[in-house]
């Protein structure tokens, strides 16, 4: 079912949203790709946007701000942040640094929405972490323009999946069918994918740790057309895998994600 109407299961990635240099360029190249409706948040949330799809929430979209609400110099780069699912977050927040990991925002109150902290994992890949109150996360999965997957593509798959075990509660194993390639999985369901670097062909040298995005869409090919007249950028064209059809892309800020139509499939 593509809408979420119950809480994320702890270790589930339930959000994702973008930080880019101009918030309202992004809103509007991905009303256009995606159909997303949102606009500029008030300032007591940093301007912070929730994006909704056929009115759901489906992403967040904001721009880096300094505490005097002036923007940072150098900007950093525009990225697409997964965040998991957690019912306590300081007691996962510790579980982090037990187990190798690194807080690099600790856990802060969002009004009274929920709580949120952002961490590495010990190979230097970037996530958050979501306990959620009145706002469980991403209100529609599965469907042309909304979240589908998320996957973890890690300088040390070994060190990565003791990690997500020890820390998060997430089982690692291998995907059937799919030779190096693995399944993080929550009570036993597939919830996200883990991959080494050095098997991705193609991969630019020095490509650190991260976590990929991935938006369902009716037609990778189009979608991708759309994108390059839009000022997007492609990495890697529309290509047939097991899954369905996908593309990895970046929109015109260089923002990093993948678009892939699973509707022939089952997808997790």
């Amino acid at each position: 079912m593509p809408d979420v109407t119950g809480p994320y299961a702890p270790g589930t990635p339930c959000w994702v949203d973008l930080m880019a240099p101009d918030q309202q360029a992004a809103l509007d190249f991905y009303r256009d790709l995606f159909g997303w409706q949102g606009e500029v948040g008030p300032p007591d949330t940093g301007g912070y946007a929730v994006c909704t799809l056929n009115g759901k929430p489906v992403a967040g979209v904001m721009t880096a701000m300094n505490p005097d609400g002036s923007k940072p110099d150098p900007m950093p780069p525009t990225v697409w942040t997964t965040y998991l699912a957690t019912a306590d977050l300081d007691a996962t927040q510790q579980a982090v640094t037990a187990n190798g990991g690194q807080v690099m925002m600790p856990a802060m109150d969002v009004m009274t929405i929920g709580r949120m902290a952002v961490v590495s994992d010990p190979t230097g890949a970037v996530l958050g972490l979501w306990q959620a109150r009145e706002f469980t996360g991403a209100g529609v999965v599965n469907e042309p323009g909304a979240l589908t997957w998320n996957e973890l593509n890690t300088s040390d798959p070994k060190a990565a999946a003791a990690f997500y075990d020890k820390a998060l509660g997430v089982d690692v194993e291998p995907m059937e069918g799919a030779e190096g390639y693995f399944g993080l999985s929550v009570d036993g369901r597939p919830v996200a994918g883990m991959q080494g670097l050095a098997t991705i062909p193609g991969l630019p040298p020095g490509t650190p740790s991260h976590w990929l995005t991935y938006f369902a869409v009716d037609d990778t090919d189009s979608t991708v057309d759309a994108l390059v007249r839009a000022g997007g950028n492609v990495l890697k064209p529309p290509f047939d895998m097991m899954a369905g059809r996908m593309a990895i892309v970046q929109d015109p800020q260089g923002g990093t994600f993948a678009v892939i139509n699973v509707s022939a499939t089952d997808a997790p």
